[in-house]
């Protein structure tokens, strides 16, 4: 692959997401610029990224059967007993395999 044939290709289009991403941020703060701030306004935007983590989540979880409900739920009590994301993942990926493994 010559020089050119790198530049029209690849580094384009990260240079394309890079301008794309940046575009996409810029305009969300400006159009919250304009958006006053209510107790409503700010509830909503608290509750947001939990509703966005579910609506990920859920689907997966769907797709994966018992296995993912088993792997979501070891993954919950992990976080409310100990607090620590990375156990609590470390945890739900186990009982996963764990669940797979075991032929559920």
């Amino acid at each position: 692959m010559n020089p050119s044939e790198l530049l029209s290709g690849p580094v384009a289009a990260i240079v394309a997401m890079t301008l794309a991403t940046y575009l996409v941020r810029v305009s969300g703060f400006w159009l919250m610029g304009h958006v006053p701030m209510t107790i409503r306004m700010r509830r909503i935007l608290e509750t947001l990224p939990g509703a966005i983590v579910v609506a990920t989540i859920v689907p997966i979880v769907a797709k994966a059967g018992a296995p993912g409900v088993a792997g979501i739920g070891v993954t919950f009590a992990a976080m409310l007993l100990r607090r620590n994301e990375f156990a609590a993942i470390a945890l739900g990926l186990t009982a996963v395999a764990l669940a797979r493994a075991g032929g559920l």
